[in-house]
């Protein structure tokens, strides 16, 4: 069992100082837009993770005229009580602490506190690029292996060294393709590790999203999710071999694991050409709700659950076969925001589930 009892955040965003306690199982933040709902939820996000879910510098978490944040959660795991506290300190370093000792490598953190996000921007992981979708894949094997995640770290540093010596190449500020050939040996080696991860991984995961949209649509609609990547069909050592030419060319390295995507059709067609509004929020839930049980089924206990605006855009009965599941059938803790009070009211009241409301004005 994980469960966030008490949080507190001192100059964090627009908050000065505030304190939240979480009784229950289900808490709900309601209030209009701008008064901080969705900082709270990354808040909480920052003890899982040690940094923001969106991406934004720590620096810019800093509420205005301030200098640093702080933001300390205590926390129960299978009946022990545990603190973390996240800081940024007015000289700008990050510090991390974890029952009250410091932790020196904050990748070490991660899956630790696991937690699965959902918020109106993530409908980029289904119309965006496919750094969107790499981008949601790493975040959820990082929790699961910390094995994966060191190797992430390190091929995302060679690939940066990679693609550097590249430009000088290019440019030729530098000849050095025996530096090339080892940076190729060190990239292959974190490639096909990254490689295999997916792979093993994907299958399983793909029936368990696949399972999840026909639950939320409401089983009328066929979509099919297939994990692609040029190490399927070629080796790694090949493609880097074969690219090289092109690689100098662009000053960067064209092709990798860096370049894996996951495709969706809908019917015989790609997914976000065709679908509708309603039908990708559905497919967005489905991914989500599949990570959420991928890392229950592996940490033997269920992330916190934190969804942000989650209501907007999406038809009643999709509404409620969704939240049939959140509320219901799932047993771990849920954060959500939402700017209409009544419409929270009248969900709870229709599944009839003890929940926390918070009003933030």
């Amino acid at each position: 069992m994980l469960h966030l009892e008490h949080i507190s955040l001192t100059q964090f965003r627009n908050y000065d100082k505030v304190s939240f306690g979480f009784p229950g199982r289900i808490t709900a933040f309601c209030g209009p837009n701008g008064v901080g709902k969705t900082n709270i939820l990354d808040a909480i996000y920052y003890l899982c993770f040690t940094r923001s879910y969106s991406g934004r510098t720590d620096s810019s978490s800093v509420r205005i005229d301030s200098a640093g944040f702080r933001i300390d959660g205590r926390w129960n795991r299978d009946g022990q009580h545990h603190s973390t506290v996240c800081i940024l300190r007015e000289s700008g370093k990050k510090e991390f602490q974890v029952d009250n000792e410091s932790i020196t490598r904050f990748s070490g953190h991660i899956g630790h506190y696991p937690a699965v996000m959902i918020t109106p921007d993530d409908i980029e992981l289904i119309s965006g690029s496919s750094e969107e979708r790499r981008r949601f894949i790493d975040t959820l094997l990082s929790q699961l292996y910390r094995e994966y995640l060191e190797h992430l770290i390190r091929y995302g540093k060679l690939l940066t060294e990679r693609n550097s010596l590249l430009k000088r190449m290019s440019e030729g500020v530098m000849n050095d393709s025996g530096l090339l050939d080892v940076l190729d040996e060190q990239l292959i080696n974190h490639g096909n590790a990254i490689f295999l991860f997916r792979k093993n991984f994907s299958a399983e995961f793909i029936s368990g999203t696949s399972q999840y949209y026909q639950n939320i649509s409401g089983g009328n609609e066929k979509i099919s999710i297939s994990y692609r990547s040029v190490l399927t069909e070629h080796s790694f050592e090949q493609v880097l071999k074969t690219n090289r030419s092109k690689d100098l060319a662009l000053q960067r390295t064209s092709s990798g694991v860096h370049r894996d995507d996951l495709e969706i059709f809908l019917g015989e067609f790609p997914f976000k050409m065709v679908a509708s509004q309603g039908q990708r929020k559905s497919l967005l839930f489905a991914l989500k709700l599949a990570e959420f049980e991928t890392l229950k089924a592996m940490k033997g206990f269920s992330p916190l659950l934190l969804l942000d605006d989650i209501f907007e855009k999406l038809d009643e009965q999709r509404m409620m076969n969704l939240l049939h599941w959140v509320c219901e059938k799932n047993e771990g803790q849920v954060f959500l925001t939402d700017t209409h009070q009544e419409r929270i009211r009248s969900i709870m009241n229709k599944f009839k589930i003890e929940y926390q409301l918070i009003i933030l004005e």
